[in-house]
């Protein structure tokens, strides 16, 4: 077990199986000593727990909650292309997207789930720039979505 895994087991978490792509994309790409991840949904065992706009069917918590779901399904696109997650040496980019209500304007509060888990499990090379932008739909309805840009060590 790897030591990003051990620090998920520790924190009561496990990677989850990648979620598989829903068109014509791949759930994770590398390219030299970065992976760029694909917008990850927070599926769990294959499906929308939520669906909704955040400030409207879905309250903002709830929607922090799926913003963690999101990197965790990140972190496992990530490792589907590296092998292991001791392999990165920092996140160097989150981007997110909440689906909000029209008054909605606290998606960088809900991006703060995802940023969090980031920072708990691999801490100083979770932290990362970010990106939180509001959007008036996702794909299937989620609420949330969130991808990653990640730096790797030297093999």
């Amino acid at each position: 077990m790897s030591a990003v895994e051990a620090k998920l087991a520790e924190l009561g978490l496990r990677l989850p199986e990648v979620v598989p792509p829903l068109a014509a994309y791949q759930p994770a790409v590398r390219s030299g000593v970065y992976v760029y991840t694909a917008g990850q949904l927070p599926m769990v065992d294959g499906k929308l727990p939520v669906t909704g706009k955040v400030g409207a069917e879905v309250t903002p918590e709830e929607a922090k909650e799926l913003a963690r779901t999101c990197a965790l399904n990140a972190l496992a696109a990530v490792k589907s292309v590296v092998g292991d997650l001791d392999r990165v040496a920092r996140v160097v980019k989150v981007v997110g997207f909440v689906a909000s209500a029209s008054d909605f304007t606290g998606q960088p509060a809900v991006l703060n789930g995802a940023s969090e888990l980031l920072g708990a499990v691999l801490g100083d090379k979770g932290v990362h720039a970010r990106s939180a932008v509001g959007v008036a739909v996702l794909p299937l309805d989620a609420p949330v979505e969130v991808e990653l840009q990640v730096e790797l060590t030297e093999a």
